[in-house]
């Protein structure tokens, strides 16, 4: 296994008109920061991780801050070296692997939703002690609640809050564009289960996405060649509901909670823009135990 440095490997996309994604990950035999577990090679560099910026002239919007100090780095010197003079961020949500890079963003405004910039603040300590650390943690500085309406220049966008994989999840709409970029709300292979107690109020959430209009979806881990090809059709969405159905199942089937992934989400695989990659087989495991301990508690 050979260890390489932090955002050596990124590449850089352009997934729509507009709209820049830097990509990281998923590369054989390849971890970026320890050979022992950790968030950043086996919660993002292992499974692909994606972000994006939103460009017009002199003007950016970069949703989430990457997986580490050097590749916030990278993404801002891209920009400036575009003619980028005005940079904000938007949060997904808080978990690490979208926040790591907040501290070069610093000076810029930073947006992220209440419960986005509640869940940092008490995670603080442990974000900041993790493995590898976050520290200083920066925190938004721009709060809103349920939706807030944005241009990058001449381009509008619309973020909207979720429950989808986590409580505080915010989705980008660029409605002239047909694109939704997803954060972590829509994952191919499968959704990573954080908050398992939570599902049936993902899939009202996920139900509630449905009903948007878009046309391709652009999420933050997935395929390098499906993101660079311009994203995903909408059958990500049915996708995710049907995992998300088939796991709280398991809960009254031992024998479908036993299932290793290629067998549990074959026919998701075949009818759905989401497709086997073999990594996301612990994932799936981690999924499945987490569902199956909730039910006991």
């Amino acid at each position: 296994m050979t260890k390489l440095s932090l955002g050596s490997t990124m590449r850089l996309i352009h997934p729509a008109p507009n709209l820049l994604g830097f990509y990281d990950g998923r590369v054989d035999g390849v971890r970026i920061w320890s050979h022992e577990p950790n968030w950043l090679d086996d919660g993002a560099y292992t499974l692909g991780i994606c972000t994006y910026a939103i460009v017009d002239g002199s003007q950016a919007l970069v949703y989430d801050t990457h997986i580490s100090l050097p590749h916030a780095r990278l993404i801002r010197l891209t920009l400036e070296e575009m003619g980028v003079t005005s940079i904000r961020v938007v949060l997904s949500h808080w978990h690490d692997d979208h926040i790591a890079g907040n501290e070069v963003f610093k000076d810029c405004e930073i947006i992220a939703n209440r419960l986005t910039a509640s869940a940092l603040e008490r995670g603080r300590a442990d974000i900041e002690g993790g493995n590898p650390p976050i520290k200083p943690l920066v925190l938004p500085n721009r709060i809103f609640e349920d939706s807030l309406s944005l241009t990058v220049g001449a381009i509008a966008i619309e973020l909207r809050q979720v429950e989808i994989h986590s409580h505080d999840g915010t989705v980008l709409l660029m409605p002239e564009a047909g694109l939704l970029l997803a954060g972590d709300t829509l994952e191919d292979s499968v959704t990573y289960v954080s908050e398992p107690e939570r599902l049936s109020e993902h899939l009202i959430d996920l139900e509630r996405m449905a009903g948007w209009q878009f046309d391709r979806i652009l999420p933050n881990h997935g395929s390098f060649e499906a993101i660079e090809a311009g994203g995903y059709d909408r059958s990500f969405i049915a996708a995710t509901e049907a995992y998300v159905r088939k796991l709280l199942a398991c809960r009254q089937d031992p024998d479908l909670a036993r299932q290793d992934l290629r067998t549990f989400g074959a026919d998701i695989f075949a009818m759905t823009a989401t497709e086997y990659f073999a990594p996301y087989e612990a994932v799936h495991r981690q999924n499945v135990e987490a569902v199956l301990a909730t039910n006991s508690q």
